[in-house]
């Protein structure tokens, strides 16, 4: 629903969200009562103590103010519990219950100082469980009084007091359009600096410069564009999340036609072949994971991994290949050593530097497949993160190839950076000098995967044979054109549902479309989709079947957004505008329909099974295409689907399946 307004200003939290919370504080008020009470009974007459007769004015007081606090809250949680996300008329009398509990808190703070005064007091010589039970009392409302501050520094909506006044002036049609051409662009500048001073504090830690800052700005411009349109509060997103996924779950138990699959591809037999691909992507696959080094290393054997590293990582450096960067005590090193199965005299260049737009990656000699390989690392520092956040688009230009194509800023800053180190630096020179009949494959995982590719798109003039593997990359990488010129000489890997792989701004605003349609008109109060959503997340079972007011629609009808969609809306921008349709054609300019790259292999799990934790899963893959990957899927997979072991796992498994069957 709309953000609360109170004291003149929105808040980040909704007039239905002091449900639960609400519910928690009462139930620890009325046991606190119930003791109070159980004590005062039992001393009642006992007070003759030195302090005792503050001790009982005390006991008293303290009954009356929790008393008055349980009626208070009481009358909150049940008025918070009326109507539906978008039907806050029923919450309408809420404010001022929350102003009456608020101001509750002023004489709770004197008493709890009065508390903490008496139990300090050295001339108090009363029961020893007396004086105890206070001292638990005192800390308990310091406590409640500690999280509530907490509470609402959390909900603390920067913006509050400027959107507020834009929703109540863009109801008034008779504003001059100069003026409120200006409230806007006031409140779009606003916003930007509140991301952009969220983003240099989550990176405090890091050392910036005016790569940095250029980062930043933009980061900051992209997150304005798209939470400024909706008046969503956390707990609406997480709801929407909720029903998205029961709904999904509801689609996927129906019987539907089998998913529009490539059965083969359009190249050349031999390239065709999806074993072949397989176990080619198996093999890679190492590569890929272990250019993350020892993190990887150490999170695949937890028990083992530190041993084996101080065992072997502490003799002198290979002098052979060419390191860079920082490695204390060589455990990267020795974790792609361990990782990779390779000898030290089988690395050309190893680099572990990394600031934004540069991100560390190897060059090495695979014996097995005769073939010089360039793994680059996927995202593991704040520095990677705004890399992979610097989602501009722009022109990549390749000479008698194409006139021109769209590509992720970050990633292609980043792939220019390795392509100037390989080729200015003389690197791969050097390797072909070695190995002049071997050929050049590129690998990386996630913003590996997608560095990795337009590097390949880069190179692939200069080396025709050139092959790249992609695994997990992010979904907005390439233009239509570009992603189809490189069906040619990539292939990419994608596991399940994963996340990342679907990550685009035309995707994001689609999921942000279908999270305003469920959230405005599903007919159950929030507390109930959170409680319902957390027990099918945990426990599973069938999805939740509750009505929304979308049932019985025609499909005409439902491409017009309804009454509480709107109201949920700051204002309608382009891209809700460009989903409605669910036209691709139709995006904003600043961000265009970018796609996968290569030919797509698809893995998923054969079982339906929605553990977390499942022995003996087993997988299918099938050639795919990049409509399939148009549309974020909610599940408590789609994180872990896009994790490097579980990628490689999945290949591992499918690897050996297929020899098996061609052993048989």
């Amino acid at each position: 629903m709309p953000g609360l307004v109170v004291f003149g200003r929105r808040w980040a939290i909704g007039s239905d969200d002091f449900v639960l919370p609400g519910a928690f504080e009462l139930s620890v008020r009325l046991l606190w009562w119930i003791g109070i009470l159980a004590l005062y009974a039992v001393h009642k007459g006992q007070f003759n103590c030195p302090g005792g007769g503050l001790l009982h004015s005390y006991l008293l007081v303290l009954l009356i103010l929790l008393a008055s606090i349980i009626c208070a809250l009481s009358a909150l949680v049940y008025i918070s519990m009326q109507g539906t996300i978008s039907n806050p008329g029923p919450r309408k009398s809420l404010p001022k219950l929350l102003y009456t509990r608020l101001l509750l808190y002023l004489p709770e703070f004197i008493w709890a100082v009065v508390g903490a005064v008496w139990v300090s007091d050295s001339s108090v010589r009363c029961e020893k469980t007396v004086i105890n039970v206070i001292m638990g009392t005192v800390i308990a409302s310091w406590v409640i009084i500690i999280f509530t501050v907490i509470g609402v520094v959390i909900v603390f909506d920067p913006l509050g007091g400027k959107k507020t006044f834009y929703l109540t002036s863009s109801v008034n049609r008779n504003l001059e359009s100069s003026q409120s051409g200006q409230l806007l662009y006031n409140v779009k500048n606003t916003a930007t600096r509140v991301w952009e001073k969220r983003i240099r504090l989550l990176c405090c830690c890091i050392v910036q410069n005016d790569d940095h800052r250029v980062a930043f700005t933009s980061i900051a411009e992209l997150f304005r564009t798209y939470f400024s349109d909706t008046d969503l509060v956390p707990s609406d997103i997480a709801a929407g999340l909720t029903l998205l996924h029961q709904e999904q779950d509801k689609m996927e138990s129906c019987p539907k036609e089998p998913e529009e699959v490539l059965c083969h591809s359009p190249t050349s037999l031999v390239t065709d072949d999806l074993d072949i691909e397989l176990e080619n992507a198996a093999h890679y696959m190492l590569f890929a994971a272990a250019a993350y080094g020892w993190p990887y290393y150490i999170y695949t054997n937890p028990f083992t991994a530190l041993c084996k590293l101080n065992g072997d990582c502490c003799g002198n450096r290979p002098t052979d290949s060419d390191i860079t960067g920082s490695d204390r005590h060589s455990f990267h090193f020795g974790s792609i050593l361990k990782i990779t199965g390779l000898q030290y005299r089988d690395f050309i260049h190893i680099s572990f530097h990394n600031k934004i737009y540069e991100i560390p990656f190897f060059v090495a000699l695979d014996h097995k497949k005769e073939a010089i390989v360039v793994a680059v690392r996927g995202t593991l520092s704040f520095e990677d993160i705004l890399t992979d956040l610097s989602a501009d688009c722009e022109d990549l230009t390749l000479e008698d190839v194409l006139e021109n194509g769209f590509v992720h800023k970050g990633i292609t800053q980043a792939a220019n950076y390795i392509y100037r180190k390989l080729i200015n630096d003389g690197i791969l020179n050097q390797a072909f000098t070695i190995a002049p009949e071997y050929k050049l494959v590129i690998v990386g995982h996630s913003l590996g995967g997608g560095t990795a590719s337009i590097l390949a798109v880069m190179l692939r003039n200069s080396f025709p044979t050139l092959r790249c593997y992609a695994f997990s990359p992010p979904g907005g990488l390439l233009s239509k054109s570009l992603a189809d010129y490189t069906k040619h000489f990539i292939v990419s890997v994608i596991v399940g549902k994963d996340l990342v792989a679907r990550l685009s701004m035309p995707n994001m605003e689609d999921l942000k479309r279908r999270i305003v349609r469920i959230v405005a008109n599903c007919n159950k109060p929030k507390y109930q989709i959170l409680l319902r959503g957390c027990w099918y997340e945990v426990f599973g079972g069938d999805p939740d079947n509750s009505p929304t007011e979308l049932d019985g629609r025609n499909q005409d009808a439902l491409t017009q957004p309804l009454l509480a969609e709107e109201s949920l809306m700051v204002r309608r921008s382009p891209s809700y505008n460009a989903l409605e349709d669910e036209s691709h054609l139709n995006s904003p300019p600043q961000y265009p329909h970018l796609y996968l790259p290569g030919k797509i292999i698809h893995i998923v799990e054969e079982s339906s099974s929605r553990r977390l934790c499942s022995s003996d899963i087993k997988y299918t893959a099938r050639w795919s295409n990049e409509t399939v990957f148009s549309s974020i899927l909610i599940s408590p997979k789609m994180i872990t689907d896009h994790m490097p072991d579980v990628v490689l796992k999945a290949l591992n498994s499918l690897s050996q399946e297929r020899g098996s069957c061609i052993s048989c």
